[in-house]
């Protein structure tokens, strides 16, 4: 396929077949993905390659059991990485400027663009991903199972293989609802309605169409998908833990470490 067709024929994949991802096209996709733009050339990540099935038994609470993390062969968790350039700071006598939110901040930047580059050429070359919110989610608990030192903090991952299903691509916002020409616009009511008419009527059929899901939404009183988000799926109280949950982390992994 050409790079546009595989753009926009992405789908996240959920299931996968029982069929190993070999080292060659692994080292292939990792590659593409080391040339991805970085802040300062500093690369201010590191990506953990985890096929053990040991560790991905491991890692399944902590990615909220989501049943990839045991069919996919390959988990990718790619993480922000200050540790590899603070040390080599050290060693030259160069002082340390990276132990705040902004380095964590570049770092996990360079980290979302080197994994959409793998995910790019993982999909150009017939393999599937799902990528998993639960890596920043749950970044300490993952950072825990995969042995994460000082200033390295998950933020992106996803898992890895060849697909055994076939989902037709989601919908997406239209375009004249997501570009601003010279400066931003902002929306009317109407606008937004217009915006978001599809979204409203197919993310509503989806759910409908699963039975646990419909269950769920008709015992919570929910009449919308905009309330099927905020009041099911991403609540306050779970928005406020996982924003907690990441900077309590950002310290410890010192990026916030300012002595």
């Amino acid at each position: 396929m050409e790079l546009k067709d595989v753009i926009h024929n992405h789908s996240s994949i959920r299931q996968y077949e029982d069929r190993e991802v070999s080292q060659e096209l692994l080292e292939e996709i990792l590659d593409a993905g080391i040339r991805a733009s970085s802040s300062g050339n500093m690369q201010a990540y590191s990506i953990v390659v985890t096929r053990d099935k040991e560790l991905r038994e491991k890692l399944y609470k902590p990615h909220m059991e989501q049943s990839m993390v045991l069919d996919a062969p390959v988990l990718l968790t790619f993480c922000a990485d200050f540790n590899r350039m603070r040390k080599w700071l050290a060693i030259n006598d160069a002082p340390d400027q990276f132990d705040n939110f902004m380095s964590f901040m570049i770092g996990a930047i360079d980290t979302t663009l080197v994994s959409q580059n793998c995910a790019l050429a993982a999909e150009d070359a017939g393999l599937g991903i799902c990528y998993m919110g639960s890596t920043l989610a749950n970044c300490d608990q993952i950072g825990e199972v995969l042995n994460l030192p000082p200033n390295v903090v998950p933020v992106v991952g996803f898992s890895l293989g060849y697909p055994a299903e076939t989902p037709a691509p989601r919908d997406r916002l239209p375009k004249h609802g997501l570009v601003h020409y010279e400066q931003y616009q902002d929306y009317s009511d109407e606008e937004i309605l217009e915006i978001y008419m599809e979204r409203d009527k197919k993310g509503w059929e989806r759910y409908m169409s699963v039975p646990k899901l419909k269950e769920m939404t008709e015992e919570l009183g929910l009449k919308n998908l905009a309330q099927i988000y905020t009041i099911a799926k991403y609540t306050k109280e779970s928005h406020q833990g996982f924003s907690q949950t990441v900077l309590n982390y950002l310290e410890k992994q010192k990026f916030m470490d300012n002595e």
